[in-house]
């Protein structure tokens, strides 16, 4: 698996919550928010680097923190963005915040998707909801290294056009003549002028070959169970398709014990698996 990426005192000291501040909140859907945050050690925030699929401990004092991928890109040196799901209390709390707050933050952690071992290939990014996260960091850095992969596709699909994450991205991809980016809507919808269908049926009417490629999926458990599916139809084997746990971590080092998949640990040992990782694994996702 590929080494994650660490820096400063990020990496130092990993039970070290950081201070940081939040700089800008974007709402992206009714009930998901985009913070960007900055560490307040100037040097640090100067320093970080992560890699994508790598997550953060993102907390409030006095509430808790949780797990959440980086959705920003690793070339986005000013911030590092935070998609987050309100979902709970410490998620409703985070979503109460505004620029000017403060966080802590414990970051990098977790390994990262292997996109060295990636160049050369063509690569297919399927995402639903709030999975969209990392996989956002991931499309970017792509783009950013354009000229090191083959064909990139990204296939993204919401429940309505309301639960669209990063539309601005979207727009700007939808643009792109290098890029084949579909998004799609469950069912037919009076706002919605574009396609429509569940992510898997859309991901088979593609038909996209697995010659010489690479598959990335995250999304509600239901949506990656048929994605598995269909790509396995499609003719993808295990050790090209690759996905993120993220949601399962807790203190993100090993400790707790709570992300543990039989001898393996989420936080640890990924949040990045190949399928083939995973069918390894005993079932308990």
């Amino acid at each position: 698996m590929t080494t994650t990426a660490r820096a400063g005192r990020a990496a130092a000291e990993p039970l070290r919550p950081e201070p940081a501040t939040i700089v800008e909140v974007i709402e992206e859907t009714p009930n998901i928010k985009s913070l960007r945050v900055v560490f307040d050690d100037g040097e640090l925030m100067k320093s970080f680097s992560f890699a994508p699929g790598q997550v953060g401990q993102l907390g409030i004092l006095g509430v808790g923190e949780a797990t959440f991928a980086i959705s920003s890109a690793p070339s986005e040196k000013d911030f590092l963005q935070f998609s987050v799901m309100k979902t709970g209390v410490v998620t409703t709390a985070i979503h109460e915040l505004a620029a000017g707050d403060k966080v802590t933050l414990r970051a990098p952690l977790g390994n990262s998707f292997p996109v060295e071992e990636w160049r050369g290939k063509n690569v297919l990014v399927v995402g639903g909801g709030i999975g969209m996260a990392p996989l956002r960091s991931l499309f970017m850095h792509l783009m950013d290294h354009r000229e090191d992969y083959g064909d990139l596709q990204l296939i993204y699909g919401a429940r309505t056009p309301a639960d669209v994450c990063f539309s601005s991205d979207c727009s700007l991809w939808s643009e792109k003549r290098d890029v084949d980016f579909i998004t799609t809507i469950d069912a037919e919808h009076p706002e919605w002028g574009g396609r429509v269908g569940l992510v898997p049926s859309v991901l088979e009417e593609e038909n996209p070959s697995p010659e010489n490629n690479v598959a990335v999926t995250c999304g509600p458990p239901v949506m990656l169970k048929f994605v598995f599916e269909s790509l396995e139809k499609l003719g993808f084997r295990e050790d090209q398709v690759y996905t993120t746990l993220e949601r399962r971590m807790k203190c993100g080092i090993g400790l707790c014990g709570r992300c543990n998949v039989g001898p393996r640990y989420v936080c640890v040992d990924g949040p990045v698996f190949s399928l083939a990782e995973l069918r390894r694994l005993p079932d308990e996702l």
